[in-house]
């Protein structure tokens, strides 16, 4: 069912397998312009624009923007019982493990009377965007409320789309969500014209402020995507989330049950989601592909899984060994990666590229998304090999705090100058020597 890529009697260069590898081709750019309007026009209207684009894309124009408390409540209170159950677990790990992230301010002392602290400052106000298009996603908000309050973070605000078939309001699950982790500031908007709002903040129709904020995080679609890129700079960003991704790292050892099903998984998300089975074996490659057949046509989601499936961003690639499946894994750098082979925990330790590694036939993907404590917002299209995912550190900025007593200034005020005259800045210079008008000899 999958296409095949076969590596077993090539050695590409990592540059040649980036350009092999299957992938989804997202083009923010091309997007660009589409999004430009928008973004311009909740700029000069505000809240005004925000609805109209509501009643536009949402087939439906809230009330206002920000969603009552009253509301919040409500959803709270209507939550189905096991759901409640399963989002206070998934609460409760996350915080457990983000918890662990937060950093210690640390002073290094450079000489007698001179240090320098590294300070850890979370940012003052964030907006968390949770999607609401193909599904809705609860777990999305847990898992950008938790470490921004894990790292300090003093206001936040959720955004995600209006529903027309909850009158307007985003969807009551994702108003749970947010009750339950505390959250008082939800509003109703989606898409580019929610990183705008957010971005240039506006007055709701009641006369009340949506204060702006310093950054956005949240996956979303090409347009919301395209508005954190046309918007960065003015607020600080998360990464540029494409659609979701999943490579398998598997051995003749792993259960052809359990990768299908993981592949279909993930093709669940979205047409455009990508799952990349990565394998020495080709009877494993066989028994996945006639597993796929067989599962896919008994999931719910069928036409969505199998059009994913069949993408160009979806494949087998055959390799020759474990070994060569660690250039290709790396070289892809995937969202998701999974290790399902003999010695997963010495594979896994191997890896240098992935968002998260989930490791051996009891880690699937699925947990990491839900369950686990780790965070599932994490990098795509291969931005693994230079970025991680959502976590404290997102949240925090390190600031170098600088104090150095008069003799420690004047221990290193000859090596300043000579640096400030090799950069032709005597000014630098000068600006260090007017604290010694007597000169710096003891």
């Amino acid at each position: 069912m999958l296409n095949r890529t076969d590596l077993r009697t090539s050695v590409p260069t990592d540059a040649e397998l980036r350009a092999t590898l299957p992938r989804a081709v997202v083009d923010v750019d091309a997007a660009l312009h589409q999004v430009r309007p928008v973004v311009d026009a909740v700029r000069e209207r505000g809240v005004e624009a925000v609805l109209e684009y509501a009643e536009r894309f949402d087939k439906v124009r809230p009330e206002s923007v920000r969603v009552p408390a009253v509301e919040l409540e409500k959803a709270l209170g209507e939550l189905d019982a096991g759901v409640r159950s399963a989002l206070e677990e998934s609460i409760a790990r996350a915080r457990v493990v983000h918890a662990d992230q937060r950093r210690e301010d640390v002073t290094t002392t450079v000489a007698d009377g001179g240090t320098v602290t590294e300070r850890w400052v979370p940012v003052r106000r964030v907006g968390l965007y949770a999607p609401g298009g193909l599904a809705v996603y609860p777990s999305s908000v847990v898992m950008n409320v938790v470490p921004a309050q894990a790292a300090g973070v003093a206001s936040l605000v959720v955004c995600s789309p209006p529903q027309a078939e909850f009158g307007g309001l985003p969807h009551p699950v994702i108003l749970a969500a947010a009750a339950l982790l505390d959250v008082d500031e939800v509003w109703a908007v989606g898409g580019a014209q929610a990183v705008a709002l957010l971005a240039y903040g506006g007055t709701d129709t009641d006369g009340a402020e949506l204060a702006a904020v310093d950054m956005v995080t949240g996956p979303g679609n090409i347009y919301l995507t395209a508005a954190k890129r046309m918007l960065r700079g003015l607020i600080g960003i998360d990464s540029e989330a494409g659609p979701t991704e999943i490579a398998i790292l598997a051995d003749e050892t792993a259960d052809p049950v359990h990768v299908a099903a993981d592949l279909i998984s993930q093709a669940e998300h979205d047409p455009m989601a990508a799952s990349v089975l990565v394998t020495d074996s080709e009877a494993l490659a066989d028994a996945v592909d006639a597993e796929l057949v067989r599962r896919v046509a008994g999931t719910k989601h069928t036409e969505r899984v199998a059009q994913a499936l069949r993408g160009k961003q979806s494949g087998t690639v055959l390799v020759a060994s474990v070994a060569d499946g660690l250039r290709v894994v790396d070289a892809y750098a995937a969202e998701h990666l999974e290790i399902q082979t003999a010695d997963a925990r010495e594979v896994a330790a191997k890896v240098r590229n992935a968002g998260a590694i989930f490791v051996g036939p009891y880690a699937p993907v699925s947990l990491g998304d839900y369950c686990a404590g780790s965070n599932h917002v994490l990098p795509t299209g291969g931005y693994a090999r230079h970025s991680a995912g959502l976590s404290v550190q997102t949240f925090l900025r390190g600031i170098h705090v600088v104090d150095y007593s008069e003799p420690a200034l004047r221990e290193v005020a000859a090596q300043v100058v000579a640096l400030a005259d090799a950069e032709d800045l005597p000014a630098h210079g000068e600006a260090v020597m007017a604290r010694f008008p007597g000169g710096i000899a003891q």
